[in-house]
């Protein structure tokens, strides 16, 4: 009985996000801004993507997890921005729960799967730089097609988890997210279920699908931080480190303003803070991602200079 009339109580069918705020004499500068970063975003991941499957000297485990890590940039990025690209237009900041829902589970999806795969990215530099010989033997293509598949895996679990527990929700109260995105944090917030076990089970289930690769990534880059500081040639010294560089920049900014986001207090102070720094690690480092891979690497340089 009580069940019935809590689900009675029902009103919300969809939810308010907030954007940026009320920035309405910036809407057609904040729209050409995000749309030029969403153009930007696709055309250069999906150019990467190009270049590893075209170019023969890019079919190596580094550039084939580089290729699935643009795939799932690419896909990223278009659960946030062409939602975002219509609020700022139209001024329409609704969406339904079956939609936020949706965001929710393909967000935390591909975001537990890039984490993956930066830490496998990771490991196989490890390899390359700290265990040359064993690399070819360790990192063969059955192996990196097992990582590969692990990685996206991983993010199927985690969006399986959450989306079945978030679609339990019920919520009859405020619904106004004051973010750009559904992340499930909000929607917990925002439900009047009893949601204690909810954050039980996801809480844990977050953490060791997204801490254990940082650990990794952490780990092997110390070890070659360590075997780069050991070797005598400074010239080899800078090689060896070049190789590793632009991952490095791209793990630095993701995990950086990542942890920041989740692990700063949720004070109105810090929210507004929060949401600028998601903004580095949702929309940002997929743009970045193609720039610098391709402004660094002389492999990819060379292959985007034979396909034109």
């Amino acid at each position: 009985m009580a069940d019935t009339k809590e689900r009675n109580q029902t009103s919300i069918t969809g939810f308010i996000l907030l954007d940026f705020g009320n920035l309405h004499e910036l809407k057609i500068l904040l729209f050409l801004l995000f749309l030029a970063i969403y153009i930007v975003t696709v055309a250069g991941n999906i150019l990467i993507v190009a270049l590893v499957v075209s170019d023969q000297h890019l079919h190596t485990p580094m550039y084939f997890f580089l290729g699935n890590l643009s795939c799932l940039e690419t896909c990223y990025t278009s659960t946030i921005l062409p939602r975002m690209l219509a609020s700022v237009l139209t001024g329409d900041r609704s969406i339904s729960v079956r939609g936020c829902l949706v965001q929710s589970g393909i967000f935390g999806s591909l975001l537990a799967a890039e984490c993956c795969f930066l830490s496998v990215m990771s490991y196989d530099r490890y390899l390359a730089i700290c265990k040359p010989l064993h690399y070819a033997a360790c990192m063969n293509s059955r192996f990196s097609f097992q990582l590969a598949a692990v990685s996206w895996l991983s993010g199927s679990v985690v969006s399986s988890i959450t989306v079945c527990w978030l679609s339990q929700l019920i919520f009859c109260g405020p619904n106004e997210i004051d973010h750009f995105l559904c992340d499930y944090t909000s929607l917990i917030k925002l439900s009047c279920s009893d949601t204690s076990l909810m954050v039980l089970v996801i809480s844990p289930v977050c953490f060791i699908f997204i801490l254990p690769p940082f650990l990794l990534t952490l780990a092997s880059y110390m070890a070659i931080i360590s075997t780069v500081l050991r070797i005598s040639s400074s010239a080899r010294r800078q090689k060896a480190f070049s190789t590793c560089s632009s991952h490095l920049i791209v793990v630095t900014i993701f995990y950086g303003t990542l942890f920041v986001v989740y692990m700063l207090p949720d004070t109105a102070a810090l929210r507004e803070l929060n949401k600028v720094f998601s903004v580095f690690y949702t929309i940002l480092t997929p743009v970045v991602n193609p720039l610098i891979y391709s402004l660094r690497n002389k492999e990819v340089k060379e292959a985007l200079r034979k396909a034109l």
